[in-house]
């Protein structure tokens, strides 16, 4: 699923391409899924001869300011990609190797498309129609926005902030760094990888957890997300010691990093891969 690097690099990407244009070419198929729905014309409608003002995100969410209302707002669900035709781009592991285009040259799975008054395009493309987009005035009005907490990269939380929020609480601290009302744009692998590079086991209760374990939790979470957010979400960019390199595959057992051995396990229904050695 895309978490908060790979949203903010595909925000960039709407950015660049679309920020202080006139859109005047839009393709959007009818599909009650991903439009929740909502009728493709309206959207149509609206985007059409519109200028894109802003862009924005707050978790895993993004949206198109334009200059008139309602604004574009969407969620890639668990294989949502967005990419600039003719551009280089990152590669979803949920989209394997094969092509992302048909052999007539037209994005496969297209959702969105969205050309530019000079001439460029951006794509949304969705295999497993999980994606969705809406529509709303703002993001203060939003109610999927307004349900999220902080953004975890725009305002990282300090140590004594996560004591604060979580020094009561019950259930496993993997399960809680996926709670978007908590951990804006958190998702399965940042959680694991913040654990990780902290010493923390995902099965952990946070009323066990010392103070200064929530210190490197935070410390280890916001690093995780700015170096992928740096990167453009291109995992090939990563530090070699990252767990993300080995953490994938849907098997339950064992596996080694570095010397170090990895276990997967469920925690809070998730798969979690972390190392007992080095998380307690």
């Amino acid at each position: 699923m895309p978490e908060l690097p790979e949203v903010e690099t595909f925000r960039q990407i709407l950015d660049r391409v679309l920020v202080g244009r006139k859109i005047i070419g839009v393709e959007i198929p009818e599909d009650e899924i991903l439009l929740e729905k909502r009728p493709a014309e309206l959207l149509r409608d609206l985007l059409l001869g519109a200028k894109v003002t802003a862009t924005g995100r707050k978790g895993k969410i993004w949206w198109l300011e334009l200059d008139r209302k309602p604004w574009l707002f969407g969620h890639q669900g668990m294989t949502g990609h967005i990419r600039e035709i003719g551009a280089p781009t990152i590669r979803l592991l949920e989209q394997g190797k094969a092509p992302l285009d048909d052999a007539d040259g037209r994005p496969r799975f297209l959702k969105m498309f969205l050309e530019s008054e000079d001439k460029r395009a951006v794509v949304l493309t969705d295999a497993r129609r999980l994606a969705r987009l809406w529509l709303s005035d703002s993001p203060a009005v939003d109610r999927r926005i307004r349900e999220l907490s902080q953004d975890c990269l725009e305002e990282p939380y300090s140590g004594k902030d996560l004591y604060a929020l979580l020094k009561d609480r019950k259930a496993p601290i993997k399960a809680l760094l996926l709670n978007q009302s908590l951990f804006a744009g958190v998702g399965n692998w940042v959680a694991d990888e913040a654990l990780f590079h902290s010493g923390v086991a995902p099965q952990r209760l946070p009323f066990t957890m010392k103070p200064k374990e929530f210190d490197r939790l935070a410390e280890a979470l916001y690093s995780v997300l700015k170096i992928a957010t740096e990167a453009g979400a291109d995992s090939s960019k990563y530090p070699v010691d990252w767990l993300f390199h080995v953490r994938w595959g849907g098997k339950r057992g064992e596996t080694e990093h570095q010397g170090v051995v990895i276990r997967r396990d469920t925690v809070g229904g998730r798969t979690s891969a972390w190392a007992p050695s080095k998380q307690k």
